[in-house]
């Protein structure tokens, strides 16, 4: 893993597994941990890193419910107890009503491209968010805020923003994706580009933004995506008026054929009020 300072008290932590990122952000009362990595192993190894840098006590922030980006929650609380887990009311509904549920899904992806973390997740103690944010959330930790918004649905329904408000630095999730393409599994792919475009509205020129997987970006990565994004929609919206097959209008599409076919079904079952 690598472990760095992107901006004053803002550290990213990469996960070669996924190639997935947890944010760091430290103020003078506590320390903000966004997103909590796949298993408690890795947390345990996230845990010692923010120890690097802080000694205040762990706020936990969910960027969505996602495996690998919630699944280090009860390491990270059992080492700080009373942290509060901040996350979209989306994310507390599946992570507490379907543990079990998350937990074999976790496993089934582990097993095609993980194998060696798939017994580990299964073994996880899902921690659901006992903080909710159905808008927007300013956290002061000492010195220093950030503020917690849902933008609108995208890779899911319960996408949550971080910006820390002093360096204009913007923790985004999987609602940016930087050496892959977007995933679409639980995607609203109608939706995604008006919240990018609502998270692109509210950020400085010249802001670092942190994907929920790859390397840190910058506003012009993020536009880009949101092209590629607006263009899928209309593919999306023209086929389903059309008629069209799903698989010929993933053809079209620009984010592979297997993860575009994802998109066009969602698409279109949002078009027929089927989700």
């Amino acid at each position: 893993m690598t472990f760095t300072e992107i901006a004053n008290g803002v550290y990213v932590l990469r996960q070669p597994l996924f190639d997935v990122n947890a944010t760091v952000v430290t103020g003078a009362e506590a320390v903000i941990v966004v997103d909590s990595l796949s298993t408690a192993r890795q947390a345990t190894e996230l845990l010692a890193a923010v120890r690097q840098v802080s000694a205040e006590p762990l706020v936990l922030v969910n960027t969505h419910h996602h495996f690998d980006h919630t699944f280090g929650n009860a390491t990270l609380t059992a080492a700080s107890p009373g942290a509060a887990i901040w996350a979209h009311g989306a994310v507390a509904d599946v992570l507490r009503q379907h543990p079990d549920r998350v937990r074999r899904e976790a496993y089934d992806e582990c097993v095609l491209t993980h194998p060696e973390l798939a017994d580990e997740v299964l073994e996880v103690t899902v921690a659901p968010p006992d903080r909710l944010v159905q808008t927007v959330a300013v956290l002061d930790i000492g010195g220093r805020t950030v503020t917690l918004r849902h933008l609108g649905r995208g890779h899911t329904d319960g996408d949550l923003v971080a910006r820390v408000d002093d360096t204009g630095t913007i923790v985004a999730g999987d609602l940016v994706e930087q050496g892959a393409p977007p995933s679409f599994d639980d995607a609203y792919p109608l939706d995604w580009p008006e919240t990018l475009a609502a998270l692109i509205a509210d950020a400085d020129p010249d802001a670092a933004v942190v994907p929920g997987h790859g390397a840190v970006v910058d506003l012009a990565f993020v536009r880009d995506q949101h092209t590629e994004l607006t263009d899928l929609a209309w593919l999306i919206r023209e086929g389903h008026l059309d008629g069209a097959p799903a698989e010929a209008v993933a053809a079209k599409a620009a984010f592979g054929p297997q993860r575009s076919l994802v998109a066009v079904r969602r698409g279109y079952a949002e078009l027929a009020g089927l989700s």
